[in-house]
């Protein structure tokens, strides 16, 4: 069986690339560079990585900050950031938004609508800020959204087009949110969760308009009762629009800095590295076996990839997210391999509707599992690729990561 070490280096290699594209070192890191000289600045950070962006914003210039609202998943908020700080912290519902999104929605428009004509906004954006806030056009309902996520979730649609749907239920995504500042400046730092890094994509443009090359919702095959619902918000401004003209907009933080950083520390380690030039993506049962037949015929080497794959769900999924569905496609392709190891895991320590990262699994990892009495053919079909892997005890759980730019693979290949 393959050496435990390379298992903990493994590890080690993940962690070290969580920590360069950690929120509170990427803002930090920006505002030490690009200081902020306009005061006061009202500061929203919305998405998984809201608190750790926050905090970065707070050590580099704290005392310009006049409020602050931070919105971001249930768990992932730190009460921290209030204490002796002119904040809000709302944590609300991901990865199907809730009354609390609706609620989040409310409370950020106000907080925009409350501050002075002068005021300088500073918006930190990661990904899951398409669940975590919203504002409805009026004739959708939170059934009718909670419907839509559903379906968009299972699928199997790419991050453009799920968006692209998403956009066309809102009030404030595809950049309709900017018509709320009234022409004040505003400064926004992205962390980016999609493929391309495009701003468009990054929490359903908020403050981005869409670009001409946006998919048109119109050709996507949807159910009828939601395709009904379709276009309800109000238009989306152009990307002339002069609501735009004071915002400007950086990316911080991205997967390709991840898959950098993860390098760096395998080479440190002594570790011959291949690293994928491109994002990967696409359906993850195809991905899994291209990757697991790449660590079979490819040289002794660790192989980094980075994207976001997609994954079609049956009407009642089990337990587990693409990553684990990935690992878990691997871990049949590799059965009895002796010196291969594979991880797949989502930046953000989550995976799916769950609270594990992903996995780690080798060549004893199927009969581990079914040792444990489950079935990797059922689960997967199933979707509960995560009761597979928890039995053959190779999930992850890394906890909220302060980050979040798509999914790393890890393949090891020993002599």
């Amino acid at each position: 069986m393959i050496d435990i070490n390379h298992r903990h280096n493994l590890l080690a290699i993940f962690n070290s690339a969580l920590r360069a594209v950690h929120g509170r070192r990427c803002v930090h890191h920006y505002l030490s560079t690009y200081p902020v000289v306009r005061q006061p600045v009202y500061l929203v950070a919305i998405g998984k990585a809201a608190s750790a962006m926050a905090w970065g914003a707070f050590d580099a210039m704290s005392s310009h900050i006049t409020r602050a609202l931070v919105i971001t998943k249930v768990g992932h908020g730190d009460v921290h950031l209030c204490a002796f700080r002119p904040v809000t912290l709302l944590e609300t519902a991901h990865p199907v938004p809730d009354q609390r999104s609706l609620q989040a929605g409310a409370v950020l428009l106000s907080f925009i609508q409350d501050a002075p004509p002068e005021a300088h906004f500073m918006f930190l954006i990661s990904g899951g800020a398409s669940s975590l806030v919203e504002v409805l056009p009026e004739g959708v309902t939170l059934a009718a959204l909670s419907q839509m996520n559903q379906w968009l979730l299972g699928s199997g649609l790419d991050i453009q087009n799920i968006n692209s749907v998403r956009k066309a239920m809102s009030c404030i995504k595809g950049g309709r949110l900017a018509l709320s500042l009234k022409a004040r400046t505003a400064e926004v730092l992205l962390m980016s969760d999609v493929p391309g890094n495009h701003p468009a994509d990054i929490g359903s443009g908020l403050l981005v308009a869409n670009d001409e090359n946006a998919p048109c919702v119109s050709r996507l095959d949807m159910p009828p009762a939601l395709r009904a619902l379709i276009d309800k918000a109000p238009s989306a401004p152009g990307v002339d629009h002069p609501c735009f003209a004071r915002i400007t907009t950086r990316i911080i933080a991205t997967n390709e800095d991840a898959c950098h950083a993860a390098e760096s520390h395998a080479q440190k380690l002594g570790y011959a590295v291949h690293r994928y030039g491109d994002i990967i993506t696409g359906d993850v049962v195809d991905v899994g076996r291209v990757q697991a037949r790449r660590l079979k015929q490819g040289a002794v080497s660790l192989y980094i990839g980075g994207g976001e794959t997609t994954v079609h769900l049956p009407s009642v999924p089990g337990r587990g997210g693409r990553n684990q569905s990935m690992a878990l496609v691997v871990a049949q392709e590799i059965a009895g391999c002796r010196n291969i190891v594979f991880l797949a895991a989502g930046t953000d320590g989550s995976d799916g509707p769950t609270d594990d990262a992903g996995a780690m699994v080798d060549g004893a990892t199927l009969q581990r599992g079914q040792d444990g009495g489950q079935d990797a053919a059922t689960c997967l079909i199933q979707a509960d690729a995560g009761t597979f892997l928890a039995a053959s005890g190779d999930l992850i759980d890394t906890g909220p990561t302060g980050t979040n730019v798509m999914d790393l693979m890890l393949g090891l290949k020993t002599i």
